[in-house]
């Protein structure tokens, strides 16, 4: 499965976006497997809150689609004291046709700009034709295709923070053979509504990730007559894995 590549940050403003950063990581964990280190935040010997171990386990329990590949991968070191990641792929045969990663967060003293304990932090990207990239409203459509699938499910949230983000490829020379290539990339972070014992329903909060990446693949809504997913028109062939 190909990983996300890019930069995280908790995206509320509240923490140094130079210093709160992180390269993905590069090494892929089993999504069922019980990992200590990534879930308490690269395994810096702290105890993990009771309320983080819950919420990761939620994370563990969801059954997806069975387009959408899900694995457990090293969290974010810097961005709070414990972080769980996740990084997923809509896979069609071989083919990827969106990958993206979901990163939860937990500071068990709060945080200003989160207006609470956990945050969860996503980025996700795909492939379009040059003809929708150039759509104005795309960047607009996107972020609406997020907040909608959180709606979708009956979610609170607060404190949504994001960029959608398009981006052109043309080769040239050796590379003039390959055909242009446009992308689209959302990042984003939000705050998950804490419910008892402090924990937020991670579970449904990855179902509607998951629902918003199987938009941008161009899926057909997972329950018939959905009108709240809207499948992505004019989608490039899907990249080879």
């Amino acid at each position: 499965m190909a990983a996300a590549q890019g930069r995280l940050s908790d995206g509320a403003g509240g923490m140094d976006e130079a210093k709160g950063t992180e390269e993905e990581a590069r090494h892929k964990g089993s999504h069922n497997a019980s990992n200590a280190s990534n879930a308490s935040g690269g395994g810096n010997g702290s105890t993990v809150p009771p309320a983080f171990a819950a919420a990761v386990e939620a994370l563990r329990a969801v059954r997806l689609r069975p387009q959408i590949e899900v694995e457990a991968t090293p969290a974010p070191k810097r961005l709070a004291p414990h972080a769980y990641a996740l990084e997923a792929a809509v896979v069609d045969g071989d083919e990827d046709l969106a990958d993206g990663r979901l990163v939860l967060l937990h500071d068990p003293a709060g945080h200003d700009a989160w207006h609470g304990t956990f945050r969860l932090v996503t980025l996700v990207r795909a492939e379009l034709e040059p003809e929708m990239a150039a759509d104005p409203l795309l960047p607009d459509v996107c972020w609406s295709w997020l907040t909608g699938a959180l709606q979708a499910r009956g979610l609170a949230y607060g404190e949504p923070s994001g960029t959608v983000t398009r981006a052109s490829s043309h080769y040239f020379g050796g590379l003039s053979a390959r055909p242009s290539a446009s992308q689209i990339e959302i990042r984003a972070s939000w705050t998950p509504r804490e419910g008892l014992g402090g924990v937020p329903d991670t579970a449904a909060h990855l179902s509607s990730w998951c629902d918003l990446l199987a938009q941008v693949a161009g899926l057909p809504p997972a329950a018939p007559g959905d009108a709240s997913v809207v499948t992505l028109p004019q989608r490039r062939d899907p990249q080879s894995r």
